[in-house]
């Protein structure tokens, strides 16, 4: 079993290696999505049955009849749900940003939330709408839900609030028709910051919701 999960890893780096493209944002090279995608479809079989258990949601999904994407048509997939999401959310203040075949929305707090507040300002409903018709059309992805604080008050203050913050959107977008079972929502505090807390351009940085959108394979 080793020297075949080996051969099988060793050529799929052999083959991706070979296969780039020009990421059409970007302007830098990348794997191909679709073609990386087919390598890695190509070494499912001698890795299968390595990974034992696998996540609850994925099992959930699949055993009520969404199927799993598989080879190439994951980069295909997801290239068109990022189409839709940009064209959705242009100009609503929320980025757009792929990494691989992942893709992860980023909420500041100003437009989602009263300061100190859980509960997502009316005049965000539409935005997160938005949001949730493209998760309704794309129904093949794990949504991730990140609340993030700044460093200001505690540490158990911060992740409270990052939690409750995590959780309304999840509870908002669930009224919108997306399936919770693919939902988790999880609060970061201040545990992870993307600016500097020592400024207050920084801590406003810092304080965002994430949706991290994974393709079901």
């Amino acid at each position: 079993m080793k020297k075949t999960t080996i051969a099988a890893m060793a050529g799929l780096l052999v083959f991706t290696a070979a296969c780039t493209t020009t990421n059409p944002y970007t302007g830098q090279q990348q794997i191909s999505k679709t073609a990386g995608g087919a390598a890695i479809g190509a070494g499912v079989g001698a890795l299968a049955g390595l990974a034992a258990g696998g996540d609850d949601r994925r099992n959930a999904l699949i055993g009520a009849g969404i199927g799993a994407l598989a080879g190439g048509a994951i980069g295909n997939f997801m290239d068109r749900q990022e189409a839709d999401l940009r064209a959705q959310l242009a100009s609503t203040g929320v980025s757009v940003t792929r990494v691989g075949n992942n893709i992860i929305l980023n909420m500041p707090s100003n437009i989602t939330f009263a300061t100190d507040q859980d509960q997502v300002i009316p005049a965000f409903y539409s935005t997160l709408d938005s949001v949730a018709i493209v998760l309704r059309k794309y129904n093949q992805t794990l949504i991730d839900i990140y609340g993030h604080t700044d460093s200001t008050g505690s540490d158990s203050y911060n992740q409270a609030l990052s939690q409750r913050r995590a959780n309304a959107v999840l509870s908002y977008l669930t009224t919108q028709g997306v399936n919770q079972q693919r939902m988790v929502a999880t609060g970061f505090g201040e545990s992870r910051p993307i600016a500097d807390n020592s400024t207050e351009a920084g801590r406003a940085q810092n304080r965002r919701v994430e949706i991290q959108i994974v393709p079901l394979s």
